[in-house]
């Protein structure tokens, strides 16, 4: 029988060690199936329960060495304190390694003084900012998993044993091999340490949303009893056919019908849609949606664990815990070159001590074997390169939140946009009127007591020409889906769209009703203006294009990236909106779970990138190879993002396309040299010119040769501050 299992695991500080589990348990007797993501701490298993049974599963996950941790609220303490460790840690190992250097090339103290205190520097760096890496090592070792881990246990243990011994027994050396390579491994392991950092801290980043989304529905509700009383209950309390008040200002707690009354809904945070949308008597309205203006009773259709949102809220989960198919060419290598380095170790000690008998050389060659393969370069190849490139990042106004989605970006062949926000400047604005400007103090006047965001935009164009908002105003009647009525000296004043016009018997004149359609045909809002029965014009609204939009579309094509449109409006303002950016694919109307199965339709044939900024947006940005979202978005689709455009700039997508060809580009040329490096010092070090021509690299040259490879890493790297984008 096939049981699944969903378990929350702590203690996996990289993603090798999610791999090491996957890969112990796929081995396994009864496991069918293993997949464990280290970005969400969570494993899925599927098992044959007639063999193998959760206990077992859960005890041999902890005989790994990691935590099996049943309650949510744990891991949670669990993760933050492993990243509060590891920075504790980099800061710790960065300041020694400092005074070190400091120790190494200055005479603060006498020789011998100098050597034991750089010694007993060294140590605590090797053993205890470095204890991680032997305990991970092992683990790697034991699963048949040869990382990154090894490497860097396995060289700069040879680096401080080395050195250690020619402090405690330099007669063992002559007095031309007594050399220390203490700062070499303190080197490694800070940056080994900074690296694991940045992607703890990325880890952490990418739950934070989920805990904002999940306080977006209200946590109670006002229930309508059967006597008409109504009382205040947990939303989780309520139950289908439930009635249930929601006042003004009030968030609807349940996906509902609308019974009774009727009000302007902002349904932002669901479809993305900028204005509030009127809904009225036998209108389904969503929970976690705001009621702007207006009291309405609804009938729950879903409890509180089926609603749009928390659908949202899953989907977020599942896109989260998805592992992303990142190379980690590094790790593949290591799994063939270290055990090789340990193996060409013991063969140049037993051909030059066994057959050619020649001891003194027998331990140079092999102890230069070891520190030769010292993995600086190796170590610091994608460490630095992605520092650089997130530096790069942020003096772009690009924040660089998960450094792994560089390596992706040269494979994105969909840019996925929404428009509210990220195409327009999502902020309703005033485009045209043929009001006459005498009336624009009184109309101004009225909206100023809406806060509606129509009103709004009405007030700030006004207010834009310096005339004064400041009449006074009584009994103003606000329709909600339809405007406001308001009679000043037996005058009546009506502000809103065609149906409070026809509802209070209004005729649009010709003129007027000429410029209205016309407004209308180009997909702009539109709101009507009577005064005693006769219009006096109309002002035209829209959501404009961002000045870049169209620039960003057209450069996109040109690298080859598809870009689609995905909104919640409607088709006609979508299609519109297409037109003007010349984007052939366009989806409107979509809801956020729309908007996911979408994204997860083109990811069946390629990579997809997602631009969004809206609450609604999220479940996408999560979900797409790599999500960006703009800084004036809202905090939960920040959260979600791989990158946050801090300026708001669209052709800050342009840039962060470029910034990840340079960066994967120097990284794979860190990762080349460091391999040559090695493929070409290692033989030296084993004296294979010995013979010939008499040259034996001593563990000296040899740690000239890895300091020289690490230099020339780090400046490579370093190309990416100035590299233009």
């Amino acid at each position: 029988m096939t049981k699944k299992i969903n378990l929350n695991i702590s203690g996996m500080t990289c993603v090798n060690c999610s791999n090491g589990i996957e890969k112990f348990l796929n081995k396994q007797k009864g496991v069918l199936g293993a997949q464990v993501s280290f970005a969400s701490s969570e494993g899925e298993f599927k098992i044959n329960s007639n063999l193998y049974s959760k206990e077992k599963l859960i005890l041999q996950i902890e005989k790994l060495g990691y935590k099996v941790e049943e309650d949510i609220k744990a891991l949670e303490e669990e993760q933050i304190k492993s990243f509060f460790e590891l920075k504790r840690l980099f800061i710790s190992s960065i300041s020694i390694t400092i005074a070190i250097f400091v120790l190494a090339f200055s005479n603060i103290f006498d020789n011998p003084l100098n050597t034991y205190l750089i010694f007993i520097l060294a140590t605590i760096i090797q053993f205890y900012c470095g204890a991680r890496f032997y305990k991970l090592a092992y683990k790697a070792i034991i699963n048949k998993n040869y990382d990154m881990n090894v490497l860097v246990a396995l060289g700069t243990s040879a680096a401080y044993f080395y050195s250690s011994f020619v402090i405690f027994f330099p007669s063992l050396f002559p007095e031309n091999l007594r050399f220390m390579y203490f700062d070499g491994a303190a080197v490694i392991i800070s940056f080994v340490i900074l690296g694991r950092f940045l992607e703890e801290n990325s880890k952490q980043k990418a739950s934070d949303f989920l805990k904002k989304l999940m306080h977006l529905a209200p946590q109670n509700a006002n229930l309508i009893d059967e006597k008409n009383q109504i009382t205040i209950v947990p939303v989780s309390s309520l139950k289908v056919s439930d009635n249930v008040l929601v006042k003004t200002g009030e968030k609807i707690p349940v996906d509902g019908l609308i019974i009774e009354g009727n009000a302007d809904i902002n349904t932002a945070m669901i479809t993305g849609e900028s204005l509030p949308i009127y809904k009225q008597v036998g209108d389904e309205v969503l929970a976690g949606t705001l009621n702007t203006n207006g009291v309405i009773t609804i009938k729950v259709l879903k409890e509180a664990s089926d609603t749009t949102l928390s659908k949202i809220i899953t989907l977020l989960k599942s896109a989260q815990s998805k592992q992303i198919p990142i190379s980690r060419f590094a790790d593949k290598i290591a799994n063939i070159f270290v055990p090789a380095v340990i193996v060409i170790s013991i063969l140049t000690f037993l051909i030059w001590g066994v057959i050619l008998e020649d001891f003194q050389n027998a331990i140079i060659a092999s102890i230069s074997v070891l520190i030769i393969s010292c993995p600086c370069a190796l170590g610091l190849a994608t460490p630095i390169a992605i520092v650089s490139s997130v530096s790069r990042g942020a003096k772009e106004g690009i924040l660089i939140k998960n450094p792994e989605i560089l390596e992706q970006i040269k494979d994105i062949e969909y840019a996925v946009f929404d428009k509210t926000g990220t195409l327009t400047k999502g902020n309703i604005s005033v485009t045209n009127t043929d009001i006459n400007e005498e009336y624009f103090q009184i109309i101004a006047s009225i909206e100023k007591y809406s806060e509606h965001p129509i009103s709004k935009a009405i007030v700030s164009f006004v207010e834009n020409k310096n005339i004064l908002c400041d009449e006074k105003i009584e009994d103003i009647d606000i329709i909600a889906g339809h405007g406001i009525k308001v009679i000043i000296d037996d005058v009546e004043y009506l502000l809103g769209n065609k149906k409070l016009l026809d509802d209070h018997q209004v005729l649009i004149s010709q003129e007027h009703l000429s410029f209205y359609e016309k407004e209308l045909n180009k997909s702009n809002g539109v709101i009507l203006v009577s005064i005693n029965k006769k219009t006096v014009g109309s002002f035209s609204l829209e959501d404009e294009l961002k000045e870049d939009a169209i620039d960003v579309i057209k450069k996109l094509k040109e690298i080859g990236i598809k870009p689609i449109l995905l909104t919640g409006d409607n088709k006609i303002t979508a299609s519109k909106i297409a037109q003007k950016l010349q984007i052939e694919e366009f989806y409107a109307q979509v809801i956020p779970t729309e908007k996911y199965d979408v994204i997860k339709k083109l990811q069946k044939d390629s990579k997809v990138m997602f631009i969004g900024d809206g609450i609604n947006d999220a479940p996408s940005i999560k979900q797409a190879d790599i999500g960006i979202t703009l800084n004036s978005g809202a905090d939960i689709s920040k959260d979600a993002g791989d990158i946050v455009l801090i300026n708001n700039e669209l052709q800050s997508v342009i840039r962060s396309i470029n910034l990840s060809v340079e960066t994967m580009k120097i990284v794979k040329q860190n990762l080349f040299w460091a391999f040559i490096y090695n493929a070409l010092g290692i033989p030296l070090a084993a004296g294979i010119l010995y013979p010939f021509l008499g040259i034996m690299l001593t563990p000296m040259y040899a740690g000239v040769a890895m300091s020289f490879s690490s230099v020339t890493v780090v400046l490579n790297s370093l190309r990416l501050k100035v590299k233009k984008l």
